[in-house]
């Protein structure tokens, strides 16, 4: 093994982290160039080579994996720069993503947006009207021909999209998860008038490839999504690919998935990168909650930008988003959830003229560029971050481990033109508003997130990540009521120390409407070969990709999730299959059971009603590489009272317990042995984050380099 490089782009920051051989880690953090992504990432590349001690081209030359969570194609989203698209559709439907469901005005929209019914505008269309065209054909609900498609006819409709420009295409029928038949031939005549070997080649992208599910509307979305961010990230990839190969890399680059996994560059879908950061942060959560023996754990990583918020219980990764929603639409891959809100380190505050002059924080971000008041960059508009700084908890001459000089003036001038003065209050009260706002807001959206999945959240342990993360763990984990909170010493980057955890992994799914369990006859199904068919046809489908990645099929793990409902209901409920075939009435029993066992843990067990029937309806087949975690290096424990050498100097911070500003303790975090007690109130300093240990907290430096912080009010 050599050195494992992982990247995670976040809103404000890219984080980094790398580890060699010899088990030897290091991390570093660059803000986030969004006019060129590549140029905030190779300075990371430069400044971990340093580190290590060697030239960026040994650095890369000696990297085995570089593994990256990319936001390129939310980037394209927002920004709507991604290609002038053509659909082709079945005749009929041509207005059906236009039309939407009932309250697509709002999928993608905050709370605040929301509420104001009489601005509130869908979003701006990713194709336009004028470029989808219609094609007579039909396949019926079981995948039967019913009216054939005509060549003379795509060739027409195809000649029609060319000439009102399009530079790509996107083909979603009736049906065509069933049958992909009339999807294939309408590919197979574009690339013939198209070949790659002309100028003119034009990508064609099918929704029987990208998302074979029913759901007219979420699957033409979901595919037309993910051809509007494909030419985009192909080309941002392609460039950042280039620069690390002229640096010396030798190895294909890989993106994290937001399934859990990662793949090459070139076997990646588009559409799967959207959310990856925090995903594979969730996934370090899971690979660090072994080592604690923790099975049930909130995930929170407050960054600059946002707050992601994720949940393991019973020691898996359990939970998908139902329908996730990216930018402004609504899809249906089988992402892991993980829900963020706009309450960062550089979320801005502002008072609600229209609420009365609430105070309220986000989720508008000033980002990287100009970033907080206090970072010197032309920003004005007051920020957590400014907040903090204010308050006394953050060192100006420190940040960052002293990369980064913060100016307490500038964010007490900001604070005070929009946030004092309007309120009639002083700086320091407003900044203290502030952060009990955030605070209580991000404590608020944490217990709603736990006890909706039907969890008490004092069974669970928080982990809390992020650049500010340690900074304001003590402020919302109150609200949870938990006995316990880790903050990883990878905490500042830990989006990308959860990307060196994932491994290769793909999630093939399907459609299929299966009665398992008939209510009429009380008797469970005899039709064994459809379930295990369309479970061979996705396995044969993951062996040959995983191939293509180069591994052979006994190095090949598999898992099947079901979603299951009782009869005709609505809502889907996802479970982990405890088996992968069926042979008799016992599987599918065993089947039925897992899935009584999920549905009355989340809707209490009164509600549920196998006497209904049941019902599966989509299949998900999980194929990973097999592959042994590497365990974390552990020290040896020291004393309870921490070094002298450890002190910094004192600095006075606010505490509202205490009545005010008060001289307060400042330790070095690095100087810090495993072992080493701290009560609050006191201040530790570590390169790229800065802990606030409030009154009534305790501190402890563990044998992983992480700090357990404990509530010790009684």
């Amino acid at each position: 093994m050599g050195i494992s490089i992982n990247v995670d782009i976040g809103g404000t920051f890219t984080d980094f982290y790398a580890r060699g051989d010899d088990g030897k880690t290091k991390m570093t953090k660059t803000p986030s160039t969004h006019y060129d992504l590549s140029v905030g990432f190779m300075k990371g590349m430069r400044s971990l080579s340093r580190s290590f001690g060697t030239g960026l081209s040994d650095f890369l030359g000696e990297s085995d994996v570089v593994r990256y969570c990319t936001t390129v194609g939310t980037n394209a989203l927002i920004e709507r720069n991604g290609p002038k698209l053509g659909l082709i559709t079945t005749a009929g439907h041509e207005d059906a993503i236009f039309l939407g469901r009932g309250r697509s005005w709002a999928d993608g929209g905050d709370s605040a947006a929301n509420k104001d019914l009489a601005r509130i505008n869908k979003a701006e269309p990713l194709i336009q009207r004028n470029m989808v065209v219609g094609v007579r054909e039909r396949m019926d609900s079981f995948g039967n021909p019913v009216c054939p498609l005509n060549r003379d006819e795509i060739l027409v409709a195809l000649q029609e999209l060319v000439d009102k420009g399009a530079m790509g295409f996107v083909v979603c029928l009736l049906w065509s998860f069933v049958n992909p038949a009339h999807e294939q031939m309408i590919k197979q005549v574009i690339e013939e008038e198209y070949p790659e070997d002309y100028l003119g080649s034009l990508p064609v992208i099918l929704s029987s490839d990208v998302s074979p599910k029913s759901g007219e509307y979420t699957r033409f979305i979901t595919t037309v999504v993910n051809a509007y961010i494909h030419g985009v990230m192909a080309e941002e990839l392609n460039k950042l690919g280039a620069e690390l190969r002229d640096g010396g890399y030798k190895r294909p680059l890989m993106l994290v998935h937001n399934t859990g996994g990662m793949k090459k560059v070139s076997r990646t879908r588009a559409v799967l990168t959207h959310n990856a950061g925090p995903v594979a942060g969730l996934h370090g959560a899971l690979t660090l909650g072994r080592e604690y023996g923790h099975e049930n754990i909130i995930f929170t990583d407050m960054g600059g930008t946002s707050f992601d918020i994720g949940v393991i219980s019973g020691g898996r990764l359990r939970t998908y988003d139902f329908i996730p929603v990216i930018d402004r639409w609504r899809t249906n891959i089988p992402a892991i959830e993980v829900k963020s809100i706009g309450a960062g380190g550089g979320s801005i505050a502002w008072v609600n003229k229209l609420m009365g002059d609430a105070l309220e924080v986000g989720p508008q971000s000033a980002g990287s560029m100009p970033g907080p008041a206090c970072y010197d960059l032309g920003g004005e508009a007051p920020t957590v971050t400014d907040a903090d700084l204010v308050l006394g908890y953050l060192n100006p001459e420190n940040y960052l481990g002293g990369q980064m000089l913060l100016d307490v003036e500038l964010s007490a001038k900001a604070i005070k033109s929009k946030i004092a003065d309007p309120l009639g209050i002083d700086v320091v009260e407003a900044a203290r508003r502030i952060r009990a706002v955030v605070d209580a807001r991000m404590g608020q959206e944490v217990f709603n997130e736990v006890a909706l999945k039907g969890h008490d959240p004092r069974d669970f342990v928080i982990f809390a990540c992020g650049g500010a993360g340690a900074t304001h763990a003590c402020g919302f984990a109150p609200y949870l009521q938990v006995a316990k909170v880790v903050v990883s010493a990878h905490s500042p980057v830990f989006g990308a120390f959860g990307a060196s955890t994932v491994n290769i992994q793909q999630v093939w799914d399907k459609s299929r409407t299966m009665k398992i369990f008939y209510y009429a006859e009380q008797c469970y199904s005899q039709d064994y070969d459809g379930f295990n068919n369309i479970v061979e046809e996705l396995r044969e489908l993951a062996v040959n990709d995983l191939k293509l990645e180069g591994y052979s099929e006994d190095q090949i793990g598999f898992r099947l999730e079901l979603d299951m409902r009782y009869g005709m209901q609505y809502n889907l409920t996802k479970i982990i299959s405890p088996h992968l075939k069926v042979t008799g009435p016992d599987e599918y029993k065993d089947i039925c059971d897992r899935f009584t066992e999920e549905y009355s843990a989340i809707y209490t067990p009164e509600a549920t009603f196998p006497m209904g029937g049941v019902n599966v309806e989509c299949f998900y087949l999980t194929a990973y590489v097999l592959a042994e975690p590497r365990p974390m290096d552990r020290m040896p424990l020291a004393g309870e009272t921490p070094p002298e050498a450890a002190l910094r100097e004192p600095r006075k911070a606010f505490w509202p317990e205490l009545g005010g500003f008060k001289e307060t303790l400042v330790y070095d975090f690095d100087r810090l042995e495993p072992g080493n007690s701290i009560d609050g109130p006191a201040l530790i300093e570590a390169p790229e984050t800065t802990y606030v240990l409030e009154p009534g907290w305790n501190f402890k430096k563990d044998g992983l380099g992480s700090a357990v912080l404990r509530p010790n009010r009684g």
